[in-house]
């Protein structure tokens, strides 16, 4: 930890700072924006590192180094992240601690390189897997720092593999975070996967359906029991909402803001933001929509924050949705207020 508490920085120097902060050993990757920084700023630092061929190498590099009880993670955006989704998916098989600091960018493909949340579903549920992984969504740089924390902490905790989903703005801004807020978080130690003196056939390919079956049962399970305990959010004026706002990320902090220029207009409107989009906090939401006419939510895709919430919620309940969705570009509070007053 730095010796000085405040620190003025960039969303990537940030990220980098949990990693180092979190007992990171190594990391590997290959640059692509808005990502880049994290990989280059991790590099500055003069800690272990290898620029591999592709995102892929990678992914598959990392896995390998988890595998050895190394504390090690990558960086990528856009299309990396979609490559990085094949040792993602092998990490996930394996239950390896694997860690990823997604930066997101427009898309389809190559697309923008600054402003997107439509790489919610491809950190959820990418690859060829049920989506047994942990997304964080940070909305601001304090939470860039906790979540990249909090994400190597769970995953060597649970061996499952953990995704903190920044954004190519979110990782450029620069601001002053307050390093003394996390000074009782603990780590939790990188450890051999085995026992020691162990024989382990680590697999990942299943010659019968029915092994395969049992093993992602048994995963599940766990999975489940995990998610009880790590799932979070928050709730900001909700006490007499009667509309209910929902967004995460960057666009959660915009979201937040709208609240507060509602509130001050007279308007019985709060706010519910996921922090895990995986495993998503369910239960809350379910409970505090019992007592909500409207629900508008926001977010920078075409709906995969709102695919989520349809998933998640009771069917039972009588909640009339709306929806601002602007693809690839920022959303400020001014036009989710806007939006409600019209």
């Amino acid at each position: 930890m730095e010796k000085e508490n405040k620190k003025f920085m960039t969303g990537a120097e940030v990220a980098v700072q949990a990693a180092i902060d979190a007992g990171a050993q190594s990391m590997f990757g290959y640059p692509i924006t808005p990502g880049t920084e994290v990989f280059s700023g991790w590099i500055k630092k003069e800690k272990k590192y290898l620029q591999t061929e592709d995102e892929i190498a990678a992914g598959f590099a990392v896995c390998g180094a988890v595998m050895a009880g190394e504390k090690s993670f990558t960086a990528t955006a856009g299309p990396g992240h979609v490559l990085m989704q094949d040792g993602m998916s092998m990490a996930e098989g394996m239950r390896l601690p694997f860690i990823l600091v997604a930066a997101q960018r427009g898309g389809p493909s190559s697309g923008t390189v600054i402003y997107s949340q439509q790489e919610v579903q491809l950190a959820c549920f990418g690859g060829n897997g049920e989506g047994m992984r942990i997304v964080y969504s940070p909305s601001n740089l304090e939470e860039i720092y906790e979540f990249t924390r909090l994400a190597f902490n769970n995953a060597w905790k649970y061996n499952f593999p953990a995704i903190v989903l920044s954004d190519g703005y979110s990782l450029k801004t620069k601001g002053v975070i307050d390093f003394g807020k996390f000074k009782n978080l603990k780590n939790i130690l990188s450890h051999s996967l085995i026992k020691e003196g162990e024989k382990k056939h680590w697999r990942n390919i299943y010659t019968f359906e029915e092994e395969l079956f049992t093993e992602l049962e048994n995963q599940k399970k766990d999975f489940k029991k995990m998610s009880k305990e790590i799932a979070t959010s928050e709730s900001f004026k909700i006490k007499d909402a009667k509309l209910l706002i929902i967004a995460h990320g960057i666009v959660g902090a915009a979201a937040k803001e709208a609240v507060e220029e509602l509130r001050s207009a007279g308007k019985k409107v709060g706010l519910w933001r996921p922090k895990t989009l995986r495993p998503f906090a369910s239960n809350n939401l379910n409970k505090i929509l019992e007592g909500i006419d409207k629900v508008l939510v926001v977010e920078s895709s075409m709906g995969q924050l709102a695919r989520l919430i349809k998933d998640e919620i009771n069917s039972k309940l009588k909640v009339k949705f709306e929806y601002l969705q602007k693809p690839a570009m920022g959303i400020e509070s001014e036009e989710i207020v806007n939006f409600l007053n019209k």
